[in-house]
């Protein structure tokens, strides 16, 4: 089957789905849902979103140079979707989803208490790229919940970290498959 070229992204997925948290000048939280998201570097630390030209997100980023990337999960799913609804600026979309704001540790814009693991970032660079802008963060602070650490390691199965099929379809991360070489 041929696909027609604005329809790629569909068949790059599952992809990690990240809750991204802002606020604005005036210290009004914002989230959103991303699943156009990417780490791009280890040293320096830094993490890509690719944001819409409308979305809050990307205005607010703009305003404050800070977000912050939340892990979501299962248990959170249908909260998750209630940030992708489009509010008015200036709604606490956590607040409307039910989530929990949590004070983070350097940035302004809050992280989600029900998340996973929260990476906290200052706005690095941004790029035009066609109908979407690439963001790139510095990583400044990064914390995982010690529930879903597992000898060392990050327990896929006990966080269930949501992976974005397509709309409101969802696949979830619970197991490793290890390569033997």
């Amino acid at each position: 089957m041929e696909l027609q070229g604005h329809e790629f992204y569909r068949f790059m997925a599952p992809r990690l789905t990240l809750l991204v948290s802002t606020c604005d000048k005036e210290g009004n939280p914002n989230a959103a849902p991303f699943s156009f998201v990417m780490p791009v570097s280890i040293n320096p630390p830094l993490a890509a979103i690719s944001a819409a030209h409308k979305r809050h997100t990307l205005a607010n980023i703009r305003e404050t140079g800070q977000f912050v990337l939340n892990l979501p999960i299962e248990s959170i799913i249908e909260k998750l979707h209630v940030c992708s609804d489009p509010f008015d600026k200036g709604v606490n979309e956590i607040k409307e989803a039910g989530l929990t704001e949590m004070k983070s540790v350097v940035v302004k814009p809050p992280r989600v208490e029900e998340c996973a693991a929260w990476f906290e970032c200052e706005l690095e660079w941004e790029k035009e790229a066609g109908d979407h802008v690439i963001v790139i963060g510095k990583i400044v602070k990064a914390e995982v919940k010690d529930e879903f650490m597992k000898d060392g390691a990050f327990d896929l199965a006990g966080a269930k970290p949501l992976l974005h099929v397509t709309g409101t379809n969802f696949a979830l991360a619970e197991r490793i498959v290890h390569v033997h070489r």
